[in-house]
């Protein structure tokens, strides 16, 4: 496993953010210098006088030092929707190679790059040219790890994002099943994708307020091991 990988999701809304945030965390609490690192983000917050988009804040509040502004991020867009349709209405293009230059200068300077991605594999960067963000993982060359639901649906939705990575030779390095509430259909759908995959998986509970995020006790610390090879 690369020091530096992609967390992607089956979904948008699945916690990709959540988890990048808590290996960031995990990873400084052992003396690592870590960047996340997120794209593309949309969905501009305004409250009150103030403005800020919630996937890098949420990295900057649980970051157990001042991360650099400029290597978080290298397209924000203000409408909450796809990268391709929220560049669209700014009269805006991404550039895949400024996002794969800017991962490569991120390398040299940082122990790991965590790079996040935006919705599922299949969302569209470029629309002119069918370009997605399955594209940009598979030209950077870096393992993924993917983030799965535990509620109903998620066998297919992860069985099919993994056969997705397959096929573009994307290396799996595990999956992380989030927001799990302990029920028994919750744990026969993690069995059976751990025993269909035979990939190292790690589950976080789900969280009642995101003011608990440092108290997240993870099921599986031998993942980091296995996986993430510390």
């Amino acid at each position: 496993m690369s020091n530096h990988f992609w967390i992607t999701g089956t979904d948008t809304d699945v916690g990709k953010t959540l988890v990048t945030t808590y290996f960031m965390h995990y990873f400084q609490s052992k003396g690592e210098n870590v960047i996340p690192y997120k794209p593309i983000q949309t969905g501009l917050i305004v409250e009150g006088s103030r403005a800020y988009y919630g996937d890098t804040e949420f990295y900057q509040t649980f970051s157990a030092n001042t991360l650099v502004k400029e290597d978080l991020n290298s397209y924000s867009f203000v409408e909450p929707a796809s990268p391709h349709y929220a560049a669209r209405l700014e009269g805006a293009k991404i550039n895949e190679e400024v996002i794969l230059q800017h991962i490569e200068q991120l390398k040299p300077k940082y122990d790991r790059v965590i790079c996040e991605g935006a919705g599922g594999l299949y969302v569209p960067i470029n629309e002119q040219r069918n370009y997605h963000f399955l594209n940009l993982i598979k030209q950077s060359q870096l393992p993924a790890v993917v983030v799965a639901r535990t509620k109903l649906g998620t066998i297919n939705h992860t069985l099919l994002t993994l056969e997705a990575l397959k096929i573009n030779d994307v290396p799996v390095a595990g999956i992380v099943f989030n927001a799990f509430e302990d029920t028994e259909l919750e744990r026969d759908n993690i069995q059976t994708i751990q025993q269909l995959t035979n990939l190292p998986t790690l589950v976080i509970p789900k969280l009642t307020n995101l003011a608990d995020f440092k108290t997240i006790e993870i099921s599986n610390k031998l993942f980091f091991e296995r996986v993430l090879h510390e």
